[in-house]
């Protein structure tokens, strides 16, 4: 049996992102007359500034997966939570952490304390343990625990023609692409989604394989969870599985 997931599971795409995700503690300030066309970058540089202000973040999804590689496509869904790495003096106090609970089309678990992370595919009876270093490059994992930058990671332009918001979209949401500045195994483009309230609806990720994952975002709720209670923090990103599971370290 293989995971849902083709190949390498959805955060480490970016991504394979990911998404930070979302939230507005405070909306802002770009925006100016009503004749001011905002540009891509000011679009990406309102999203990065909110997401900023954040602590932790948590969200429903659905995920939709298409490809050669894959087969034919693949959905699944369920919920997220991170928080943001907390500096002090440009040392971090406390790492980011993160955790996606697919609950179809079956179960898994990708949980990271900052220290390890580790994907259990409850199909499988197993759980594969890394140290969480390797999720520096996905881009859902720096951007929503604050270790990451849009503007400072990415090439930010125009969504690509078929991306682009109709008219009847256009006071919804703006969407940009966004182009890793430097070379990364995984990922071609990413287009976001971004509401008025600097809020990210949708991400689609291409990687070079020609692999679309595309994730849908809602019931976003923003400095929600419990940072300062260390106790729940460790129930929260810590997972137990059940016994007679076959545990992999890499």
């Amino acid at each position: 049996m293989k995971p849902f997931l083709p190949k390498t599971p959805f955060p480490f795409r970016v991504l394979l992102l990911t998404v930070t995700a979302l939230l507005c503690l405070l909306p802002p300030s770009i925006i100016a007359g009503q004749n001011d066309i905002e540009t891509p970058e000011d679009i990406a540089r309102r999203l990065q500034q909110t997401y900023d202000q954040i602590s932790s973040l948590s969200f429903h999804f659905t995920q939709n997966t298409t490809g050669e590689l894959t087969g034919r496509p693949q959905q699944g869904g369920g919920t997220a939570l991170f928080v943001k790495e907390k500096k002090s003096q440009g040392i971090p106090e406390i790492s980011g952490k993160m955790r996606w609970d697919y609950t179809t089309p079956d179960k898994q678990v990708l949980v990271s304390d900052g220290l390890d992370f580790s994907m259990y595919f409850a199909r499988l009876e197993q759980m594969i343990v890394s140290p969480a270093e390797v999720m520096r490059t996905d881009i859902t994992y720096s951007f929503f625990t604050g270790s990451g930058n849009l503007l400072n990671d990415f090439s930010i332009s125009a969504p690509n023609p078929e991306f682009a918001p109709g008219e009847d979209e256009a006071d919804r949401f703006k969407v940009v692409k966004l182009t890793p500045k430097e070379n990364q195994s995984q990922v071609n483009e990413i287009h976001l989604w971004v509401t008025k309230d600097s809020l990210i609806q949708r991400i689609d990720i291409l990687d070079h394989f020609d692999t679309r994952t595309t994730l849908d975002l809602s019931d976003l709720q923003i400095n929600t969870l419990p940072t300062d209670d260390r106790k729940a923090m460790e129930a929260l990103f810590t997972f137990t599985p059940p016994e007679g599971t076959e545990i992999i370290y890499q």
